[in-house]
Protein backbone atom coordinates (compact mmCIF):
# COMPACT_ATOMS: atom_id res chain seq x y z
CA UNK A 1 0.00 0.00 0.00
CA UNK A 2 1.21 3.63 -0.97
CA UNK A 3 0.22 6.50 -0.50
CA UNK A 4 -0.04 9.86 -2.34
CA UNK A 5 2.97 12.83 -0.97
CA UNK A 6 1.86 14.50 2.15
CA UNK A 7 2.89 17.97 3.24
CA UNK A 8 2.63 17.55 7.02
CA UNK A 9 3.90 13.70 8.03
CA UNK A 10 3.39 14.31 11.46
CA UNK A 11 -0.33 15.28 10.98
CA UNK A 12 -0.66 12.50 8.55
CA UNK A 13 0.62 9.91 11.02
CA UNK A 14 -1.39 10.98 13.71
CA UNK A 15 -4.67 10.52 11.62
CA UNK A 16 -3.65 7.16 10.27
CA UNK A 17 -6.74 4.75 10.89
CA UNK A 18 -4.58 1.55 10.88
CA UNK A 19 -1.18 -0.05 10.65
CA UNK A 20 -1.37 -0.64 6.85
CA UNK A 21 -1.77 3.41 6.65
CA UNK A 22 1.12 4.05 9.05
CA UNK A 23 3.47 1.77 7.15
CA UNK A 24 2.10 3.00 3.56
CA UNK A 25 3.67 6.71 5.03
CA UNK A 26 6.88 5.74 6.57
CA UNK A 27 8.84 5.72 3.10
CA UNK A 28 8.17 9.43 3.26
CA UNK A 29 9.80 10.20 6.20
CA UNK A 30 12.77 7.95 5.14
CA UNK A 31 12.21 5.12 7.54
CA UNK A 32 11.76 1.02 7.30
CA UNK A 33 9.44 -0.73 9.66
CA UNK A 34 11.54 -2.53 12.48
CA UNK A 35 8.30 -4.18 12.66
CA UNK A 36 8.07 -5.43 9.11
CA UNK A 37 11.53 -6.01 7.77
CA UNK A 38 12.05 -7.79 4.04
CA UNK A 39 14.51 -9.74 5.61
CA UNK A 40 16.27 -10.67 8.98
CA UNK A 41 18.87 -8.49 10.23
CA UNK A 42 20.17 -10.65 12.83
CA UNK A 43 19.93 -14.77 12.79
CA UNK A 44 20.99 -17.57 15.15
CA UNK A 45 24.29 -18.00 13.55
CA UNK A 46 26.25 -16.29 10.11
CA UNK A 47 24.43 -17.05 7.15
CA UNK A 48 26.89 -18.31 4.72
CA UNK A 49 27.84 -16.47 1.06
CA UNK A 50 31.03 -17.45 0.11
CA UNK A 51 31.60 -20.82 -0.92
CA UNK A 52 35.27 -23.39 -0.52
CA UNK A 53 36.89 -23.44 -3.27
CA UNK A 54 40.09 -24.64 -5.16
CA UNK A 55 42.49 -22.71 -7.91
CA UNK A 56 45.46 -24.86 -9.62
CA UNK A 57 48.44 -23.46 -9.59
CA UNK A 58 49.48 -25.29 -13.42
CA UNK A 59 46.48 -23.68 -14.83
CA UNK A 60 46.76 -20.34 -13.56
CA UNK A 61 50.66 -20.24 -14.45
CA UNK A 62 49.57 -21.78 -18.13
CA UNK A 63 47.39 -18.71 -18.63
CA UNK A 64 50.09 -16.12 -16.73
CA UNK A 65 52.28 -17.19 -19.13
CA UNK A 66 50.16 -16.86 -22.45
CA UNK A 67 49.26 -13.52 -21.27
CA UNK A 68 52.28 -11.91 -20.41
CA UNK A 69 52.23 -12.25 -24.84
CA UNK A 70 49.83 -9.54 -25.21
CA UNK A 71 49.97 -7.58 -21.57
CA UNK A 72 53.11 -5.94 -20.18
CA UNK A 73 53.64 -4.03 -16.54
CA UNK A 74 52.54 -1.05 -18.71
CA UNK A 75 49.98 -1.98 -19.82
CA UNK A 76 48.65 -3.28 -16.37
CA UNK A 77 51.08 -2.57 -13.28
CA UNK A 78 50.46 -6.24 -11.77
CA UNK A 79 50.29 -8.82 -14.43
CA UNK A 80 47.58 -10.80 -12.06
CA UNK A 81 44.76 -13.01 -11.98
CA UNK A 82 42.20 -12.65 -9.62
CA UNK A 83 41.21 -15.93 -7.59
CA UNK A 84 37.09 -15.01 -7.84
CA UNK A 85 35.06 -16.53 -5.50
CA UNK A 86 32.30 -18.89 -7.48
CA UNK A 87 29.53 -17.68 -5.74
CA UNK A 88 26.49 -15.79 -7.16
CA UNK A 89 26.21 -12.44 -7.93
CA UNK A 90 30.66 -11.82 -6.82
CA UNK A 91 33.29 -10.40 -9.41
CA UNK A 92 36.48 -9.76 -7.27
CA UNK A 93 36.48 -11.14 -3.96
CA UNK A 94 38.08 -14.71 -3.02
CA UNK A 95 36.82 -14.71 0.87
CA UNK A 96 34.78 -12.34 2.72
CA UNK A 97 37.64 -9.79 3.48
CA UNK A 98 40.16 -11.12 1.20
CA UNK A 99 41.66 -11.40 -2.01
CA UNK A 100 44.11 -13.48 -3.79
CA UNK A 101 45.62 -13.72 -6.96
CA UNK A 102 48.34 -15.33 -9.00
CA UNK A 103 50.80 -13.01 -10.58
CA UNK A 104 54.07 -13.13 -13.40
CA UNK A 105 57.09 -10.99 -13.91
CA UNK A 106 59.02 -11.65 -16.33
CA UNK A 107 63.02 -12.27 -16.45
CA UNK A 108 64.38 -8.82 -16.60
CA UNK A 109 60.91 -6.78 -16.09
CA UNK A 110 60.31 -4.34 -13.65
CA UNK A 111 56.71 -3.44 -12.10
CA UNK A 112 56.03 0.05 -10.86
CA UNK A 113 55.85 1.04 -7.45
CA UNK A 114 52.79 2.14 -5.90
CA UNK A 115 51.38 2.29 -2.33
CA UNK A 116 47.39 1.51 -1.05
CA UNK A 117 45.40 1.67 1.82
CA UNK A 118 45.15 -2.13 2.16
CA UNK A 119 48.01 -4.46 3.80
CA UNK A 120 49.37 -6.61 1.17
CA UNK A 121 52.08 -9.90 0.94
CA UNK A 122 53.04 -12.79 -1.24
CA UNK A 123 53.79 -15.98 -1.18
CA UNK A 124 56.80 -16.95 -4.15
CA UNK A 125 56.09 -20.22 -5.92
CA UNK A 126 59.12 -19.21 -8.67
CA UNK A 127 62.19 -16.98 -8.41
CA UNK A 128 65.41 -17.44 -8.86
CA UNK A 129 68.76 -15.23 -7.69
CA UNK A 130 68.06 -11.15 -8.91
CA UNK A 131 64.36 -11.52 -8.30
CA UNK A 132 63.26 -8.90 -5.39
CA UNK A 133 60.61 -6.73 -4.16
CA UNK A 134 61.24 -3.47 -3.12
CA UNK A 135 59.60 -2.22 -0.25
CA UNK A 136 60.08 1.62 1.23
CA UNK A 137 63.31 1.47 -0.65
CA UNK A 138 64.65 -1.50 0.42
CA UNK A 139 65.26 -4.55 -1.89
CA UNK A 140 64.17 -7.52 -0.77
CA UNK A 141 65.19 -10.73 -2.34
CA UNK A 142 62.34 -13.69 -3.05
CA UNK A 143 63.04 -17.07 -3.14
CA UNK A 144 60.61 -20.11 -3.39
CA UNK A 145 58.34 -20.32 -0.14
CA UNK A 146 58.65 -16.91 1.19
CA UNK A 147 56.55 -14.99 2.63
CA UNK A 148 56.86 -11.28 1.57
CA UNK A 149 54.73 -8.25 3.27
CA UNK A 150 53.79 -4.88 1.92
CA UNK A 151 51.97 -3.25 4.63
CA UNK A 152 49.13 -0.53 4.18
CA UNK A 153 50.29 2.60 2.80
CA UNK A 154 54.33 0.56 2.28
CA UNK A 155 55.32 1.68 -1.23
CA UNK A 156 56.29 -1.74 -3.13
CA UNK A 157 57.06 -2.42 -6.42
CA UNK A 158 58.91 -5.71 -8.48
CA UNK A 159 62.20 -6.04 -9.84
CA UNK A 160 62.84 -9.23 -11.56
CA UNK A 161 66.17 -8.80 -12.30
CA UNK A 162 67.04 -12.90 -12.54
CA UNK A 163 67.33 -14.94 -15.89
CA UNK A 164 63.78 -16.31 -15.05
CA UNK A 165 60.28 -15.24 -14.75
CA UNK A 166 59.06 -14.60 -11.05
CA UNK A 167 55.45 -16.39 -10.29
CA UNK A 168 54.30 -16.17 -6.96
CA UNK A 169 50.73 -15.08 -5.49
CA UNK A 170 49.03 -12.06 -3.70
CA UNK A 171 47.21 -11.57 -0.79
CA UNK A 172 45.43 -8.50 0.23
CA UNK A 173 42.29 -7.09 1.96
CA UNK A 174 40.83 -5.22 -0.46
CA UNK A 175 37.04 -6.73 0.39
CA UNK A 176 37.47 -5.33 3.49
CA UNK A 177 38.56 -1.86 2.71
CA UNK A 178 35.70 -1.56 0.01
CA UNK A 179 33.56 -2.72 2.96
CA UNK A 180 34.91 0.59 5.60
CA UNK A 181 35.50 2.45 2.72
CA UNK A 182 38.72 3.73 3.44
CA UNK A 183 40.17 3.54 0.07
CA UNK A 184 43.39 5.47 -1.00
CA UNK A 185 45.74 4.83 -3.50
CA UNK A 186 49.07 6.49 -4.84
CA UNK A 187 51.54 5.82 -8.03
CA UNK A 188 55.28 5.94 -7.24
CA UNK A 189 56.99 9.41 -8.84
CA UNK A 190 58.92 7.73 -10.71
CA UNK A 191 57.98 4.26 -12.41
CA UNK A 192 59.82 1.84 -9.72
CA UNK A 193 61.76 3.10 -6.32
CA UNK A 194 65.17 3.23 -6.20
CA UNK A 195 66.78 0.41 -3.82
CA UNK A 196 70.35 -0.49 -3.24
CA UNK A 197 71.92 -4.01 -2.30
CA UNK A 198 69.74 -7.04 -1.37
CA UNK A 199 68.47 -7.27 2.21
CA UNK A 200 67.81 -10.73 2.96
CA UNK A 201 67.31 -9.65 6.53
CA UNK A 202 64.41 -7.50 5.62
CA UNK A 203 61.65 -7.94 9.04
CA UNK A 204 59.32 -8.05 6.05
CA UNK A 205 60.60 -11.08 4.84
CA UNK A 206 59.57 -14.76 6.09
CA UNK A 207 62.30 -16.96 4.12
CA UNK A 208 61.13 -20.87 4.01
CA UNK A 209 65.08 -21.66 4.74
CA UNK A 210 63.85 -20.63 7.81
CA UNK A 211 60.25 -20.84 8.40
CA UNK A 212 60.18 -24.87 6.41
CA UNK A 213 62.29 -25.98 9.00
CA UNK A 214 60.85 -24.45 12.43
CA UNK A 215 57.18 -25.86 11.79
CA UNK A 216 58.67 -29.18 10.73
CA UNK A 217 60.26 -29.04 13.94
CA UNK A 218 57.02 -27.06 16.25
CA UNK A 219 55.18 -29.20 18.97
CA UNK A 220 51.86 -31.29 17.29
CA UNK A 221 48.96 -28.93 18.23
CA UNK A 222 46.82 -32.55 17.22
CA UNK A 223 47.94 -35.75 15.75
CA UNK A 224 49.75 -35.04 12.18
CA UNK A 225 49.36 -31.02 12.50
CA UNK A 226 51.87 -28.45 13.07
CA UNK A 227 51.63 -24.73 13.00
CA UNK A 228 53.79 -21.97 12.78
CA UNK A 229 52.90 -18.10 13.16
CA UNK A 230 54.18 -15.25 11.31
CA UNK A 231 55.35 -12.51 12.72
CA UNK A 232 56.57 -9.98 14.22
CA UNK A 233 55.82 -7.68 12.07
CA UNK A 234 52.16 -8.60 12.32
CA UNK A 235 49.68 -7.13 9.98
CA UNK A 236 46.53 -5.74 12.23
CA UNK A 237 43.70 -7.22 9.60
CA UNK A 238 45.68 -10.60 8.31
CA UNK A 239 47.11 -13.49 9.99
CA UNK A 240 49.95 -15.34 8.49
CA UNK A 241 50.59 -18.95 9.83
CA UNK A 242 52.76 -22.19 8.25
CA UNK A 243 50.55 -25.37 8.65
CA UNK A 244 52.61 -28.33 8.32
CA UNK A 245 50.77 -31.80 8.07
CA UNK A 246 52.30 -35.28 8.72
CA UNK A 247 51.88 -38.25 5.56
CA UNK A 248 48.73 -39.37 6.38
CA UNK A 249 47.19 -37.31 8.82
CA UNK A 250 43.53 -37.07 8.88
CA UNK A 251 41.89 -33.91 10.44
CA UNK A 252 39.09 -31.99 10.91
CA UNK A 253 38.61 -28.59 11.40
CA UNK A 254 35.27 -26.82 12.96
CA UNK A 255 33.45 -24.25 12.05
CA UNK A 256 34.92 -20.91 12.86
CA UNK A 257 33.69 -17.01 11.93
CA UNK A 258 37.40 -16.73 10.17
CA UNK A 259 37.61 -16.54 7.00
CA UNK A 260 40.93 -18.83 5.54
CA UNK A 261 43.05 -18.98 2.36
CA UNK A 262 45.57 -21.39 2.04
CA UNK A 263 48.31 -22.13 -0.09
CA UNK A 264 50.33 -25.05 -0.96
CA UNK A 265 53.97 -24.99 0.13
CA UNK A 266 54.72 -28.57 -0.69
CA UNK A 267 53.26 -31.52 -0.56
CA UNK A 268 49.84 -32.78 -1.67
CA UNK A 269 46.52 -34.14 -0.09
CA UNK A 270 43.11 -33.37 -0.67
CA UNK A 271 40.34 -31.21 1.05
CA UNK A 272 36.77 -31.44 1.68
CA UNK A 273 34.35 -29.15 2.49
CA UNK A 274 30.43 -28.69 2.11
CA UNK A 275 30.29 -32.15 0.03
CA UNK A 276 33.25 -31.14 -2.43
CA UNK A 277 36.54 -32.48 -2.33
CA UNK A 278 39.54 -30.68 -3.45
CA UNK A 279 42.92 -32.39 -4.44
CA UNK A 280 45.40 -29.94 -4.44
CA UNK A 281 49.04 -29.83 -4.73
CA UNK A 282 52.08 -27.25 -4.91
CA UNK A 283 51.02 -23.69 -5.71
CA UNK A 284 47.51 -24.73 -5.23
CA UNK A 285 45.41 -21.90 -3.52
CA UNK A 286 41.78 -23.50 -1.64
CA UNK A 287 39.54 -20.81 0.21
CA UNK A 288 37.57 -22.16 3.30
CA UNK A 289 35.11 -19.30 3.97
CA UNK A 290 33.52 -18.47 7.58
CA UNK A 291 31.78 -20.77 9.20
CA UNK A 292 32.65 -23.88 6.68
CA UNK A 293 34.01 -27.01 8.33
CA UNK A 294 36.71 -28.50 6.80
CA UNK A 295 38.35 -32.04 6.53
CA UNK A 296 41.92 -32.42 5.50
CA UNK A 297 43.82 -35.67 4.34
CA UNK A 298 47.70 -35.37 3.28
CA UNK A 299 49.07 -37.87 0.73
CA UNK A 300 52.46 -37.54 1.81
CA UNK A 301 53.90 -34.51 4.40
CA UNK A 302 52.29 -31.12 2.90
CA UNK A 303 52.96 -27.43 3.91
CA UNK A 304 50.19 -24.87 3.48
CA UNK A 305 50.52 -20.89 4.06
CA UNK A 306 46.96 -19.65 5.63
CA UNK A 307 46.04 -16.54 4.99
CA UNK A 308 43.36 -14.85 7.57
CA UNK A 309 41.12 -12.63 8.74
CA UNK A 310 41.82 -13.76 12.51
CA UNK A 311 43.53 -11.13 14.29
CA UNK A 312 40.70 -8.84 13.12
CA UNK A 313 38.24 -10.99 14.15
CA UNK A 314 40.00 -11.63 17.52
CA UNK A 315 40.47 -7.58 18.65
CA UNK A 316 37.23 -7.04 17.65
CA UNK A 317 35.52 -10.06 20.03
CA UNK A 318 33.81 -11.78 16.76
CA UNK A 319 36.32 -14.65 16.71
CA UNK A 320 34.48 -17.82 17.34
CA UNK A 321 34.87 -21.29 16.99
CA UNK A 322 32.59 -24.86 16.87
CA UNK A 323 33.69 -26.63 19.61
CA UNK A 324 34.43 -30.12 18.23
CA UNK A 325 31.87 -33.44 18.21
Amino acid sequence: MTTAPVADLPSAFAAAPDLDAVNALLPQAGVGPGWAKPKPSVYPQPHKVFVPAHWRAAETRSALDSAARYVDTHMSERRNLILVNPHEGNDYATARTLVAAYQLVLAGETARSHRHSPNALRLVLDAAPGACTIVDGVRVPMEPGDVLLTPNWAWHGHDNGASADAFWIDFLDVPFIHLIEPMFFEQYPDWIEPAGEPNPESPYRFAFSQTGPAVRAAAETRQGERWLELGPPHMTTIGLALRHLSAGSVLHDPRTTMNAIYAVLEGSGELTAEGRSFPFARGDVLVVPAWTPADWIARGEATLLRVSDEPMLRALGLLRSETPA
